[in-house]
C-alpha cells in the first residue's frame, strides 16, 4: 500500500521526479496539442484490432479548465507506477493537473482486481480524474499486436473526453532498447531504429532515458507496492524473450552498457530521420503536382536526389494523396522506373497504380485487388 509518510529523497526517486519534471516543462501551460482519437501510436508499427471499451470514471477535480491536464497511462506495474507517482508530485508546481487512466485487457483471470488496485492508488497518490477502460481484445495481427492496438485507442479516446494534453506512457530506456533490438532483427530500416518518440504530440513519455531498475527501485524506496505483469514472464512474446535472453546475453558478452548504446542510436537516428523527412516534405511542396488524376513527381529530379531522399519523396506522395504506407520492397520497384528506365509499363501496389509518362512519374488510384510487384 501506498505510505501515508513522505518518502525520503533517495536518488532513484530524484532521478524519476527530475524525468517527469523535465517532461512536463516541455508543455506549454494552459495549452498545447489536444489528443485526437487516433487509436495508435505515431511512432511504432501498427496493425488493426477489433475492441470495444466502457469506462468508469471518478472525478472530485475542482481545478480550473485554464490547467492543462495530463493523463498517466497506469498499469499498476513499477514503470507507470513511478511514472504516476513522480506526476502526481510534479504536476502542480509544472501548472498542469495530473490524472490517470487504466486500460483492463480482459486477458488474464482477475484482470478487474488488478485495474480496481491500480485505480485506487492513483487517487491516493491525488490523481484526478481516475478512468478505468475495459476493452476487448481481438486477434488481427496476433495477439500481442492486437492488445497493443485496443490499449492506445482506449487511451485515445479517454484523453479525448476528458480533454487531456497529453498521455503519459511508461515506457523507459530498456524499453527503447529492445525496440532498437527487434527493429534491427526484422530489418526494418531507420524507422524502426529510431525507436520511439519522447513526445508525439499526443503521447508523452517521461521515463525513456530512465533504465527499468531505476523505475522499481522508485517503487521500493516510496513503499508503493507494484503489480508484477505474469505476461512480462511469457516467452511465447517475442518482446519477453529480447529482455530475459537476448539482452543479457549481449551484455553478457560485449560487455555493459548495450542497453544505453541502443538507445543512443535511437537518439541519432531519429533526428537524422526527422531532418530528411523535413527535406522530403518541403521538396515536396515544389515539386509535386495534384491533379484529379492523380499525383506527380518529376522523373529528373528524383533522380537527381540521394536514395534516402527519393525515396522518401515517393513514399510521401503515396501517402498523402492515397493514405498508403508502401513497404520498402514497394518503394524501391517504383524508385526502378526512375534510376532503372528501360520502357516498363505501369506498377500496381496495394490501391496505387504509377508509371512513368515522359519525364514524369505518375500515381494515380488502383482498384482492382492485386499486387504486380
Amino acid at each position: 500500500m501506498h505510505s501515508e509518510r513522505r518518502p525520503r529523497l533517495t536518488p532513484a526517486i530524484a532521478d524519476v521526479r527530475r524525468a517527469v519534471r523535465t517532461a512536463l516543462a516541455s508543455l506549454t501551460v494552459g495549452g498545447g496539442i489536444p489528443v485526437t482519437v487516433s487509436g495508435a501510436a505515431s511512432d511504432t508499427s501498427t496493425s488493426t484490432s477489433t475492441s470495444t471499451s466502457t469506462s468508469t470514471s471518478t472525478s472530485t477535480s475542482t481545478s480550473t479548465s485554464t490547467e492543462p491536464l495530463v493523463l498517466v497511462a497506469l498499469s499498476g506495474g513499477p514503470d507507470s507506477l513511478a511514472l504516476a507517482a513522480a506526476t502526481a508530485f510534479e504536476a502542480r508546481k509544472a501548472g498542469v493537473r495530473a490524472g490517470a487512466v487504466i486500460v483492463n485487457h480482459n486477458l488474464q483471470e482477475g484482470s478487474a482486481a488488478v485495474a480496481a488496485t491500480a485505480a485506487q492508488q492513483a487517487r491516493d497518490l491525488g490523481l484526478d480524474p481516475v478512468d478505468i477502460r475495459s476493452v476487448l481484445v481481438g486477434d488481427a495481427g496476433g495477439r500481442e499486436s492486437a492488445a497493443r492496438d485496443a490499449r492506445y485507442t482506449a487511451l485515445a479516446a479517454a484523453a479525448a473526453e476528458h480533454g487531456a494534453t497529453r498521455v503519459l506512457l511508461g515506457h523507459t530506456l530498456d524499453d527503447q532498447a529492445e525496440s532498437v533490438l527487434l527493429g534491427l532483427a526484422r530489418g526494418s530500416g531507420a524507422g524502426s531504429l529510431k525507436g520511439m518518440a519522447a513526445d508525439t504530440g499526443e503521447y508523452l513519455r517521461p521515463l525513456l532515458a530512465v533504465p527499468r531498475s531505476m523505475t522499481v527501485q522508485f517503487c521500493a524506496d516510496s513503499e508503493i507496492v507494484a503489480w508484477n505483469d505474469p505476461h512480462n514472464l511469457d516467452t511465447s512474446y517475442t518482446r519477453v524473450r529480447v529482455r530475459q535472453t537476448i539482452l543479457p546475453l549481449l551484455e553478457s558478452e560485449l560487455g555493459p552498457g548495450i542497453r544505453e548504446a541502443l538507445a543512443r542510436t535511437a537518439d541519432q537516428a531519429r533526428e537524422d530521420a526527422e531532418a530528411l523527412d523535413h527535406f522530403a516534405e518541403e521538396m515536396a511542396e515544389d515539386l509535386a503536382d495534384i491533379s484529379e488524376a492523380g499525383i506527380s513527381l518529376p522523373v529528373r529530379a528524383l533522380a537527381a536526389n540521394p536514395a534516402a531522399l527519393r525515396q522518401r519523396l515517393i513514399r510521401l506522395a503515396v501517402f498523402s494523396e492515397f493514405h498508403v504506407s508502401l513497404s520498402r520492397t514497394h518503394t524501391l520497384e517504383i524508385a526502378r522506373l526512375v534510376t532503372d528506365w528501360r520502357g516498363q509499363g505501369p506498377i500496381h501496389v496495394p490501391g496505387v497504380r504509377v508509371e512513368r509518362r515522359e519525364n514524369l512519374l505518375h500515381f494515380s488510384a488502383h482498384s482492382e485487388e492485386r499486387d504486380a510487384v
